[in-house]
């Protein structure tokens, strides 16, 4: 008959077996994760590491990625049309022509990201961190872009159409023939920004802040400007058809028919 096992010795077994399973090691658990979301085993993988993942034409739609390192991952036209995405690290990520209709990106963190010809429409990205992105062409209609950061990007003939974009920084943006009819823009920051020949009829402006920025040829048609900052600005060309201008700073301003307001 074996003797039993001294009360130190029973201990030091309890502790190697604690030690050595997967809830000691969360990590072991979300490379777990990791695998089997990549081998279309699973449609969640929160928080995992998928750095560099080829995801290229996925069907990836309503997937849980929440928290997720995507960083370099190659998305380019995959499917993730109402998958949450939020918190999740998008930089240097390719997500060219995706479908990320209705998707949840609040907060993520997608720094010269590329969304070239993507479908972001009814997405919610606020306060996602979208600096230096390429989204020309981006289809962002009734997006929500609250407190975002999307300065120094690229968003040529992007369509903005009916998008929220509230207290957004938009400063050195390249807006160059967007659209953003009825877009909500009130609080935000344009310095800078470049939107030639850019569409803005009846887009809410209201304390935005436009210094310097470049609306040569722009539509501003029943836009509302109500105390927003255009100094510096440059209007030639454009129309302000119906645009309130109450309180509008113009220090400095190249008006419409050529002209600098003092």
């Amino acid at each position: 008959m074996l003797a039993p096992l001294h009360a130190k010795a029973l201990g030091a077994l309890l502790f190697a077996v604690c030690t050595l399973s997967p809830v000691a090691w969360p990590g072991m658990a979300y490379a777990d994760e990791a695998a089997d979301f990549l081998a279309g085993r699973s449609r969640a993988c929160v928080k995992c590491s998928l750095v560099a993942a080829q995801l290229k034409q996925k069907d990836l739609s309503g997937v849980d990625l929440s928290g997720a390192d995507l960083s370099r991952a190659v998305m380019h036209r995959a499917k993730l049309g109402g998958a949450k995405l939020s918190g999740a690290n998008l930089t240097d990520a390719n997500l060219n022509k995706t479908d990320l209709k209705t998707a949840s990106l609040v907060g993520v963190k997608a720094e010269n990201a590329m969304f070239y010809g993507s479908d972001l429409s009814a997405a919610d990205l606020s306060e996602a961190d979208i600096t230096n992105a390429k989204m020309q062409t981006a289809y962002l209609v009734r997006a929500k872009l609250d407190h975002a950061k999307i300065s120094e990007a690229m968003l040529n003939a992007v369509r903005l159409d009916d998008a929220s974009l509230r207290d957004a920084d938009l400063s050195k943006t390249n807006l160059v023939e967007a659209s953003l009819r009825r877009a909500n823009l009130e609080g935000a920051n344009l310095d800078n920004a470049g939107l030639m020949n850019a569409v803005l009829r009846e887009a809410k402006l209201k304390g935005a802040r436009l210094t310097e920025v470049d609306l040569y040829g722009a539509d501003l048609s029943d836009a509302d400007l109500t105390d927003a900052d255009l100094s510096g600005a440059r209007l030639t060309g454009a129309i302000l058809t119906g645009a309130i201008l109450a309180g509008v700073k113009l220090n400095g301003t190249i008006m419409p028919d050529g002209t600098v307001h003092p």
